[in-house]
């Protein structure tokens, strides 16, 4: 008796650890940071995108500079 009431309870606690296992799954992003988050990883990665180019580029100081200014005006 003791078994079974052992048994019942342990498949009762996996089964219950599945369902939210599953159901974090799905879990849908909240809706209003989701833009704003998506938004600014969009600017960063314009703006570094930006800063490879500054780097790995061989330009004159000027285009530097107005690259720089470009970046400071975002």
């Amino acid at each position: 008796m003791v078994v079974l009431i052992v048994m019942i309870v342990t498949i009762g606690r996996v089964s219950r650890e599945r369902y939210r296992a599953e159901r974090a799954q799905t879990r849908l992003p909240d809706t209003e940071a989701s833009p704003r988050a998506y938004d600014e990883i969009r600017q960063l990665k314009e703006r570094i995108a930006v800063l490879e180019r500054v780097i790995t580029d061989q330009h004159g100081r000027s285009d530097l500079e107005r690259q720089i200014e470009e970046l400071r005006d975002r």
